[in-house]
C-alpha cells in the first residue's frame, strides 16, 4: 500500500522579511511545498511557546518560525527572542514525546524568496520522514 501522508507545515513569518521572501517566492514562481501554511506576524518576537506547541496540538506535524536576519530586525531584539522561544518549545516537545526536529527557525531576508522556498521544502520533508505528528495518531493533546 502506497504511504498517501501528507504533512501539514506551520509556518509563522515576520511580515518585514520571510512573508516578504514567501511573497516574492510567489511572485518569481518559485516552486516550493503546497503543504506550508503561513501565518504573518509583524515580528516573530510575539511568538510565545504556547502558540507554537498550540500548533502541534492543532494537527501540525512540522512548524517553523520565520523572521529577520540576525543583526537586521525590524523591531531590535524580537527575532532573538523568538529564537529563544523556539528552543524553550523544542524542549518541552522532547519533554512530551515529540521530535524537536519537527520546529525549527530560520531567519530570512526579505530578498531571499529561494531561502524561503528551501525551508519551507525542508520543513516538508523532514515531516515526511517522522511521520504524522504523534499527537494525531494518539488522538491525544499537549
Amino acid at each position: 500500500m502506497e504511504n498517501t501522508f501528507e504533512p501539514k507545515v506551520v509556518a509563522f513569518c515576520c511580515h518585514y522579511c520571510a512573508y516578504s521572501a514567501a511573497d516574492l517566492a510567489g511572485s518569481m514562481r518559485l516552486e516550493y511545498s503546497p503543504n506550508v501554511r503561513i501565518v504573518r506576524l509583524m515580528c516573530t518576537g510575539k511568538v510565545d511557546t504556547l502558540h507554537l506547541l498550540k500548533a502541534f496540538e492543532d494537527g501540525a506535524d512540522a512548524v517553523f518560525v520565520a523572521g529577520c536576519e540576525e543583526g537586521s530586525c525590524h523591531f531590535q531584539e524580537g527575532n532573538l527572542f523568538a529564537r529563544q522561544k523556539v528552543i524553550e518549545a523544542k524542549k518541552l516537545l522532547k519533554e512530551v514525546g515529540i521530535e524537536p526536529e519537527r520546529l525549527e527557525m530560520y531567519h530570512i531576508a526579505a530578498s531571499n524568496s529561494v531561502l524561503f522556498a528551501k525551508a519551507a521544502d525542508e520543513m516538508t520533508e523532514r515531516a515526511h520522514k517522522l511521520g504524522p505528528n504523534p499527537l494525531k495518531t494518539q488522538g491525544k493533546s499537549i
